[in-house]
């Protein structure tokens, strides 16, 4: 689908896996979706669409269709400001929750034991709830000799200030799961709210007849039993495992509200008057305005640094535990730490365009994408609800049927409690958890690393990867190479400045590291350099062009075949110089070879060590270059890398990814991203070495904000690890209703004589979420390195 735009669409009241899937499908049948990705955990709905064919409004409406809230968000609202409102939410979520959880929690406390009486009067040491008969065994004997005169007062009474008591937590603490259960009904769907209304709205109506008419019972020799008590406390319980889980879900996003909180609320600017400058909200900083640093403080905004000079810690946002030294002419990072000298800077990109805005947007965009094993549980939690409503009518009908047969006592009360069970056990929120909370503690444990993962995807497949290619200039050398040697041909009939000059002024109009430093070289020795004329590159070979009335051709030897120059008067000091790992330049004057240029761009200290650490993680290291065989072997022979494919251009390096895949690797391309783009994007996993301040590097799946060659091993054990946990999760989640649904349904009751109680049942169900959220939190703490 051509002309796609992708869109982030607040949802609101989702509160399980089924809420995320009937979102999430109702959007994928829209005309003109290309895709649909709703999250559970940020609330959002992030959507790939063709503007001509459906608009922004129509989607909202469709999710509105199914029942849930969704709107727009602000076009004027920066990343740092979404972030903001979503804490905010999640705290006051988690507010709310806690106060009803506690609020139900005592109510219910109080409801168990003025019920004592009632339980005592009914013998409900053999109630077919076996949690309650438990507490009247072990509770009554103290009670009584506590309170008897709880003991004196009259049935009906206390059943009625039950029920008031149980009314007020069902309006109000519980509040939101039958208005959401009503929402989804009317809309002909079923979520987690649905169960539980049906659960605590049919115990709740149950007892209600009980209390209102006793006899309708008595003539069918019932016990007109009243389960006010086990409502309040399933309530209080599931809203406990909500509270927890509202907190662990504000602690999955600490790593991007830290992000956002690195940004100073303002900045002291030099304004006319004020050579100390004058403090000013940092949203009020305009482009090209000098902003004064002091030691201690924070870079208020990006920019360039005009005077002074001092070492900034780029740690939050790199991972870098060094400071980094900068002059005038350096750029600094808005976020980052101004650790010794003051300087002035002029500030540059602003708000969204900021570097630190870059990362927040993009951790959130990739939090909002889901991971491809989460299909499996979209599938399940498509159907899940309609499924355990099945199978609760089921397992009543069973009950009912075998109770009467067997001669139970109240068999029609017995197949109730345990079709209420099976109702409140059953749990859709840990399948719909179980992926996107490790992936949000997973990108921003990344993201701590230095390492910015941009999806749920790219996350998956890095722990799939088994072979590593690199890149060599920038990505196992340090990107800065250096001019070393300068020999002249001996047909040569300019000297060696006259070749300087013409090689580097041709350079001039050329962006490739090896072209910078020729000019810089020449700059070095004081030689004046002139524009160029008719410059042509030649992708992986070279450039050419007329300076000073000359024809110059500055490259490889690829270059000089092209031109039918002749380079063997200086082939022996050019083997001997690609020997020692440098980069052979040849310049080539009027059609005539003029001398070589060597250029020695050294291994990055961390290289050997890090390819060492990918090997002991069973991974195949290779290296593509545009470099000669004998440079590319030296260097690779320090690294330690295994297999080197020399004088590739980047459509060879694509060539050379394809081959790869086709063997049935799983390739992982680490590139610079922009010379690397096409073979990164050709990759299984994309990787773009970035520069502590690229971090929108389209074609790349992982940007790697370190230029070291550890991130790389960094983000595969992420992922590993992060895959791990998925695994861990969906295997609980599914788990635990294959077998605890079965056992509330009474399975072990003939073998064993077990049942399970509704009350019981609602704190296993509200322990399944937590434990999923909970196990994801443990990526933070993960040891990576």
């Amino acid at each position: 689908m051509a002309n796609t735009t992708i869109i982030r669409i607040p949802v609101s009241g989702m509160t399980c896996a089924a809420c995320q899937s009937r979102v999430q499908r109702m959007l994928q049948k829209q005309p003109g979706v290309a895709d649909a990705a709703v999250n559970l955990m940020l609330h959002s709905a992030t959507v790939t669409y063709d503007p001509s064919a459906i608009a922004p409004s129509e989607l909202v409406e469709a999710i509105r269709d199914t029942g849930y809230g969704a709107e727009l968000a602000s076009s004027n609202q920066t990343a740092f400001e979404e972030q903001e409102a979503r804490d905010t939410a999640y705290e006051v979520e988690w507010i709310d929750l806690r106060r009803k959880a506690i609020a139900s929690g005592v109510i219910g406390s109080i409801a168990m034991i003025v019920s004592m009486p009632l339980m005592s009067g009914h013998g409900a040491t053999n109630a077919p709830d076996p949690f309650l008969a438990w507490t009247m065994r072990v509770l009554d004997p103290s009670l009584r000799a506590l309170a008897p005169w709880l003991y004196a007062v009259p049935a009906t009474a206390i059943s009625w200030m039950l029920l008031l008591a149980t009314v007020v937590v069902i309006l109000w603490a519980g509040r939101n799961f039958y208005t959401r259960a009503w929402a989804a009904f009317r809309h002909r769907s079923a979520d987690m709210n649905t169960l539980i209304a049906l659960g605590t709205g049919s115990a709740f109506l149950y007892s209600l007849v009980a209390t209102v008419a006793p006899g309708f019972f008595l003539r069918r020799g019932v016990s007109p039993d009243v389960y006010y008590e086990a409502v309040v406390i399933i309530i209080a319980l599931v809203l406990t495992g909500n509270a927890f889980e509202a907190r662990a879900k504000k602690k999955t996003s600490t790593a991007l509200r830290s992000l956002v909180n690195l940004q100073p609320r303002t900045a002291r600017v030099i304004r006319p008057g004020s050579d100390d400058g004058v403090d000013v909200p940092v949203e009020s900083v305009t482009a090209g305005e000098i902003v004064l640093v002091r030691p201690g403080e924070r870079v208020p905004v990006d920019g360039e640094i005009t005077s002074g000079e001092s070492a900034v810690d780029e740690s939050m946002l790199t991972g870098e535990s060094l400071p980094v030294s900068k002059h005038v002419g350096d750029r600094v990072i808005g976020g980052t730490i101004n650790r010794t000298g003051a300087f002035r800077y002029r500030a540059t990109t602003l708000g969204g365009d900021s570097v630190l805005a870059q990362i927040v947007r993009l951790m959130r965009d990739a939090q909002g994408t889901r991971a491809p094993i989460q299909r499996l549980a979209d599938r399940i939690s498509g159907i899940f609800v309609p499924v355990v409503v099945s199978l609760a009518i089921l397992t009543f009908v069973v009950w009912l049927v075998a109770g009467n047969i067997a001669g139970m006592p109240a068999p029609a009360v017995r197949a109730f409690a345990s079709a209420v069970s099976v109702l409140i056990i059953a749990c859709p929120c840990a399948m719909g958890l179980a992926v996107p909370t490790a992936v949000m503690v997973a990108t921003g444990k990344g993201a701590e690393l230095g390492v910015l993962i941009k999806g749920g995807e790219a996350l998956q497949r890095a722990g799939d990867v088994t072979t590593v290619v690199l890149d060599k200039t920038g990505t196992v050398t340090e990107g800065t190479p250096a001019v070393t040697d300068v020999v002249l041909s001996p047909a040569s009939l300019h000297s060696r400045e006259a070749v300087l000059f013409l090689a580097a002024s041709l350079e001039t109009m050329s962006e490739h590291p090896l072209a910078d430093a020729i000019v810089r070289y020449a700059r070095e020795h004081h030689i004046t350099l002139s524009a160029p004329v008719g410059f042509a590159s030649a992708t992986g070979r070279g450039a050419t062009g007329t300076v000073s009335a000359s024809i110059v051709a500055v490259g490889n030897e690829a270059l000089m075949y092209t031109h039918n120059v002749d380079i063997a008067p200086v082939s022996g000091s050019a083997e001997q110089l690609a020997a020692d790992g440098k980069t052979i330049v040849y310049v080539a004057i009027d059609g005539v070879l003029a001398g070589v240029l060597a250029i020695a761009d050294p291994i990055r200290e961390t290289s050997r060590a890090a390819v060492t650490r990918l090997h002991g993680m069973g991974l195949t290291v290779i290296m593509l270059t545009g470099d000669t065989q004998k440079t590319a072997q030296s260097i690779a022979r320090l690294a330690g890398i295994d297999r080197v494919v020399a004088g590739v251009l980047p459509e060879g390096k694509v060539a050379e990814i394809v081959r790869l895949q086709a063997e049935g690797n799983v390739v992982a391309m680490v590139g610079d991203g922009v010379n690397d783009a096409p073979s990164i994007a050709k990759a299984d996993v994309g990787m773009a070495i970035g520069t502590g301040t690229d971090v929108a590097v389209d074609a790349a799946d992982v940007v790697l904000m370190r230029g070291d060659l550890n991130s790389v091993a960094d983000a595969i054990q992420l992922s590993r690890r992060t895959m791990n946990t998925m695994k861990q999760n969906l295997f609980w989640a599914f788990a635990y209703n294959v077998i605890g649904i079965p056992i509330a349904a009474g399975v072990l009751y003939p073998a064993f004589g077990l049942l399970l109680s509704p009350i019981l049942a609602s704190a296993a169900m509200a322990f399944s979420s937590v434990s999923v959220v909970g196990n994801s939190l443990r990526l933070r703490r993960a040891r990576i390195g």
